[in-house]
């Protein structure tokens, strides 16, 4: 006598799920993610317009943050400033200051070399700090090929806790045409070594393309991992390895597939801040207000689209 399922399902409390159709029952459930849009002042940092003026010219242009260089913050210090007076000049533009890019060399395998980038990065961190960011940028400056992935994993870990000691996160980059250290692939590993919740990771579109990462590994990756992402777009009439930093376009201007990098960052989950990042020369002639609210559109746009 073969078994009614209806009444089997029911007997172990099942029976609720067979009011639902197989797609309702067992579909995902899709995560939300919230993009805001960042200028780093490497984008408008050929025109020279000082520290103060990149922080007006991002609030003019309609973004929600600014990415600075940590050795502006130092010349706008050293020129008489103080940290607290930064902080207000940013608040009261409403802006956040996502991130910050320096080149401490924590990652080195020499000791004595790693102890003293581990103190700058210390001290920048404090810098950071006092002016309201909560993120700087930590690349791999410094270290030499082939790097041992097992010990900047290590090292990694040891920044993390030096982050959490000073309010102001590493986040762990790579670029493309850096040997020792270019491809999502060694990031991922150095990541996983370290093993720790606030691990996070700092992604570029030119670089997953000049390094040779492509963007599939992007779907690798789960919720708050990528907080800042840096956007650009390269052309297609430069060869990968020959393309180099100021080869970088707004991004819808060149070849990289931003749909599926924009859908992937969705997918995900985890809010995302996007950063423009460019360095290019051309750019740099131009008015920096227009050039930054240029980038702006093109990132909106890149976003739209992929909606």
């Amino acid at each position: 006598m073969k078994t009614d399922r209806r009444k089997l399902l029911k007997s172990i409390g099942l029976g609720s799920v067979v009011a639902f159709s197989p797609a309702t029952s067992f579909a995902r459930t899709k995560k939300k993610t919230n993009f805001s849009y960042c200028l780093n002042t490497s984008t408008i940092r050929g025109q020279k317009p000082g520290l103060k003026r990149y922080i007006e010219i991002a609030a003019e242009a309609g973004y929600d943050g600014i990415e600075v260089w940590i050795e502006d913050v130092k010349q706008f210090i050293a020129g008489g400033n103080k940290a607290d007076d930064l902080n207000g000049m940013i608040q009261q533009h409403g802006l956040r200051v996502e991130n910050a890019i320096g080149f401490a060399p924590w990652m080195v395998a020499d000791e004595e070399k790693s102890r003293a980038g581990f103190q700058q990065m210390e001290e920048e961190m404090e810098l950071l700090a006092a002016i309201g960011c909560k993120r700087v940028a930590a690349p791999g400056i410094g270290a030499e090929a082939p790097v041992d992935l097992m010990l900047a994993g290590k090292r990694y870990k040891a920044l993390l806790e030096l982050g959490r000691k000073t309010g102001v996160m590493p986040q762990l980059e790579f670029w493309g045409a850096f040997a020792p250290f270019h491809h999502l692939g060694q990031v991922l590993m150095v990541a996983a070594v370290a093993n720790d919740p606030d691990t996070r990771i700092l992604p570029d579109v030119y670089h997953l393309y000049r390094g040779g990462s492509g963007f599939e590994g992007l779907k690798l990756i789960n919720g708050n991992a990528i907080e800042i992402f840096h956007m650009n777009d390269y052309p297609g009439d430069i060869p990968r390895e020959k393309q180099q930093d100021k080869d970088r376009v707004y991004p819808g201007d060149g070849i990289a597939p931003l749909k599926q990098i924009i859908t992937d960052l969705k997918e995900m989950g985890g809010d995302k801040v996007l950063s423009l990042e460019l360095f290019n020369p051309g750019y740099w002639e131009k008015d920096p207000l227009e050039v930054a609210k240029t980038g702006l559109k093109k990132m909106k746009q890149a976003v739209s689209s992929a909606s």
